[in-house]
C-alpha cells in the first residue's frame, strides 16, 4: 500500500490545478497523480458540462487526441519484437501507396519529413479522409524535408502506422488496439470516439468574453490511429503505469525503454525536449525525465507523462480548445510529488550469498585512472564512479561464463567485464567495455602491478 501524500502536497496540487483552470478559463478540468497505478491525488475542478454543475470525474470520458499516438506506436514495436518487421524498413515496404523514403523509425519519432495533415482542408470542412482517400492522397504529400534532417510533427504518418498495423494483423486497426492493448490492461473505457458512458463535454471559450460554445465531435476515420481515442482518468493511470513498469505479456520492458530513448530533439536551443519512438521526452526544472504525449482535439486538450524510475505519472484532462499547456501542466504536478513527496524507500536487507568468484573483485579498481567501486549486492556485482551521485543507479552485471560478466544496467550496458586472475586465482585486472581497470591508478601504458 502506497503512503498517502501529506496534506501540504494535496493542497499544493489543488491549488495548481485550480489556479489553471482559472486562468485559462477551462469550463472543466480532471487532474490526478499516481505511483505505480495507485492514484495518489485526483481532482475535478469546474464543470463536465455547462448548466449541470458536475465537476469532471475520473470516469469521465475526454478525447484524448493525439495520445492516441502512443497506443499506435506501442503496437508497432509489438510487431517488430514479434519479427514481423524492422524499425529500419521503409514504411512503403508495409504500405506500398506511401511514395516518400522514410523509415518505420523515422515515422515513429517525427523524423520522416512528411506533411503535418492529410491532403485536402481537412480542417476547414472537418471531414477527415476515408482509408481509400488517405492513402491516394498520398502522392500528393508533400517531402518537406530530408528524412531525419530535423523533428516535424507529422499525423499523416501515423495515421499510415495505423494502416500498418492492420496489415500486418489481417484486421482493423481498432481490433488491433483492442486485442493488443485494451483488454489486456483492462482499458475498459478507452475506445475509438466517445462510448455510451459519462463524459466531459468539449468548448471553446473565446477570448473577449466568457461565455463557452460547444464544439462539434469529429469522425476522424482513417485518422484514429494518431488522434481518435477516447479515454478516462483511471484508464490513463493504467496506460501510465505500464509505460512505467511494462507487463511482458504486452511488452518487454527492455523495448518499452528503447522507446523512451531520445530519437530527435524537439526543443534545439533549450535541449529540454526530446522525441523517442512514439513518446514525447520532457526535462523538468528538476532534472527528471518524463516520457508522455499530449493531446488536442475542438473542445479538449490532454497530457499524460510518467516519470519511470519511481513509477509516477501525472495527467490533465480539458473541456476546451485553447487552455494551459497540458504537458507543462501535468508535469508541474507530477513533479511536485516527486521533488517534494517521494515514495518513502525500502528499508536496508541484508543479503544472503557471497559468490566465492566475486569475493576477490570486491573493492575499488581504477578504470581510466578514476576510481569505481565494485560492490556485491543480492548475489550480483555492482559498480559505480566513487564520485557518482547515491540516487544514481550503479551498473550491474550478469555472469555469462567464467570470469565474463555482461553489464546489464547503467553505465556502458551491454558491454562486457572480463577478470583476469593471477596464477593463485586472485583477480589482478579488469578489462570493462575494452578498458583496462587495476587495484593501482596507472598511466595508459604503464604495466599492471603482479
Amino acid at each position: 500500500m502506497t503512503a498517502p501524500l501529506l496534506d501540504q502536497t494535496t493542497r499544493t496540487l489543488r491549488r495548481i490545478a485550480l489556479d489553471k483552470q482559472r486562468t485559462g478559463r477551462v469550463p472543466g478540468l480532471y487532474a490526478a497523480v499516481h505511483r505505480r497505478g495507485e492514484v495518489l491525488w485526483g481532482a475535478g475542478v469546474g464543470v463536465a458540462e455547462v448548466g449541470a454543475e458536475r465537476p469532471p470525474g475520473p470516469d469521465d470520458q475526454f478525447l484524448i487526441a493525439s495520445n492516441s499516438k502512443t497506443f499506435t506506436a506501442v503496437m508497432v514495436l509489438q510487431l517488430r519484437d514479434e519479427g514481423r518487421l524492422d524499425l529500419d524498413d521503409r514504411i512503403t515496404d508495409h504500405v506500398p501507396e506511401v511514395t516518400h523514403g522514410a523509415t518505420v523509425r523515422q515515422g515513429l519519432a517525427h523524423v520522416s519529413g512528411l506533411q503535418r495533415e492529410p491532403v485536402g482542408d481537412v480542417w476547414e470542412t472537418l471531414e477527415q479522409p476515408t482509408t481509400e482517400q488517405l492513402l491516394s492522397g498520398l502522392a500528393e504529400a508533400e517531402q518537406i524535408g530530408r528524412p531525419h534532417d530535423r523533428w516535424h510533427y507529422s499525423n499523416v504518418v501515423y495515421a499510415v502506422l495505423g494502416e500498418l498495423v492492420a496489415r500486418l494483423d489481417g484486421r482493423s486497426w481498432e481490433e488491433s488496439l483492442r486485442a493488443r492493448l485494451l483488454d489486456p490492461l483492462e482499458l475498459r473505457r478507452t475506445s475509438v470516439g466517445f462510448d455510451d458512458g459519462p463524459r466531459a463535454t468539449g468548448y471553446y471559450v473565446a477570448p473577449f468574453d466568457d461565455v463557452p460554445r460547444p464544439e462539434p465531435v469529429l469522425d476522424l476515420k482513417a485518422m484514429a490511429p494518431c488522434g481518435g481515442l477516447a479515454s478516462t482518468a483511471d484508464d490513463l493511470v493504467r496506460w501510465s503505469a505500464f509505460v512505467a513498469d511494462p507487463d511482458p505479456d504486452v511488452l518487454s520492458p527492455d523495448t518499452v525503454e528503447e522507446m523512451c530513448q531520445p530519437q530527435a530533439l524537439r526543443d534545439v536551443d533549450g535541449w529540454t525536449a526530446g522525441m523517442g519512438l512514439g513518446f514525447f521526452l520532457a526535462r523538468s526544472g528538476t532534472g527528471h525525465t518524463w516520457v508522455g504525449h499530449t493531446g488536442g482535439m475542438p473542445g479538449h486538450i490532454t497530457g499524460l507523462f510518467t516519470h519511470r524510475e519511481s513509477g509516477t505519472g501525472a495527467l490533465v484532462l480539458m473541456n476546451a480548445s485553447v487552455t494551459p499547456a497540458p504537458d507543462q501542466l501535468a508535469i508541474e504536478l507530477g513533479d511536485h510529488v516527486v521533488t517534494h513527496d517521494p515514495a518513502e524507500p525500502d528499508p536496508w536487507t541484508a543479503g544472503t550469498e557471497l559468490p566465492e568468484e566475486l569475493a576477490g573483485v570486491r573493492g575499488v579498481w581504477f578504470l581510466e585512472g578514476s576510481p569505481f567501486v565494485f560492490s556485491v549486492v543480492a548475489g550480483r556485482l555492482e559498480a559505480r564512479h566513487q564520485d557518482l551521485p547515491a540516487s544514481s543507479p550503479p551498473s550491474v552485471f550478469e555472469q555469462i561464463g567464467d570470469d565474463r560478466y555482461r553489464t546489464v544496467m547503467g553505465r556502458e550496458r551491454g558491454e562486457l567485464l572480463l577478470v583476469t586472475r593471477d596464477d593463485r586465482g586472485a583477480p589482478v585486472k579488469l578489462r570493462w567495455a575494452g578498458y583496462r581497470a587495476t587495484r593501482e591508478p596507472l598511466a595508459f601504458g604503464e604495466p599492471t602491478t603482479p
